[in-house]
């Protein structure tokens, strides 16, 4: 049996959070990194938001002309994401993702964060599988050394640089994929260091060899 790719307690969280947090979320402009995301597919292209929330990329994305599929492992945030008029969405657990060859882009902002560090590699397999020749993911890690949970009890998987080096390199053979470390903030209003992850499927993927640059 393949390791469980979701914790009970921070689904627990997020569905009795939902509307705080849709509300919460809520800005006016896209992020610098989403605006990048974008630019770098083509029009049109085919999306997932992989841990979609209450849908404020989904929005932005869809708004852009993207063909965006949004998932999460909370009913209550998709119910949100309906309610602000969003796509149709999908309440899937991440070891659940069984799409092949489906998206040009896979968009996972501050989700696979909460993926128990036993399966990522899996999970990472998964959306590997789930893109294009030559798509494009991206993911976004909170920085650390080892698994804890936050004030909120949320459960986080904290993955220094060269774990996720490890991670991405044995999860699939991606073209490439870069790494950059930059410091923000989230939910909990806390400073956070934050590991922002690009990669590329295929072999023409625009990072040229697989490797982590700075």
């Amino acid at each position: 049996m393949a390791p469980v790719g979701h914790d009970a307690t921070t689904l627990a969280f997020y569905a009795k959070e939902a509307t705080d947090y849709a509300v919460a979320s809520e800005r006016s402009e896209p992020s610098t990194s989403l605006t990048r995301f974008m630019h770098d597919l083509k029009a049109g292209a085919r999306v997932l938001d992989l841990g979609c929330g209450t849908g404020r990329d989904t929005l932005f994305m869809r708004d852009a002309g993207f063909d965006v599929t949004p998932v999460d492992g909370s009913a209550e945030m998709v119910q949100e994401l309906q309610k602000r008029g969003g796509p149709k969405g999908h309440v899937m657990l991440y070891e659940n993702l069984d799409w092949e060859a489906s998206f040009d882009g896979v968009w996972a902002n501050a989700s696979l964060l909460h993926v128990p560090r036993g399966a990522i590699v899996g999970i990472l397999s998964r959306v590997h599988r789930a893109l294009t020749p030559e798509g494009l993911f991206f993911a976004s890690f909170k920085a650390g050394t080892k698994e804890a949970r936050d004030r909120f009890d949320r459960y986080f998987n904290y993955p220094a640089r060269t774990e996720l080096d490890e991670w991405i390199a044995e999860s699939a053979d991606w073209a490439g994929y870069e790494i950059e470390e930059t410091k923000g903030g989230g939910y909990d209003g806390e400073p956070t260091d934050w590991l922002y992850l690009r990669a590329r499927k295929g072999i023409n993927g625009r990072f040229g060899a697989p490797r982590a640059v700075g």
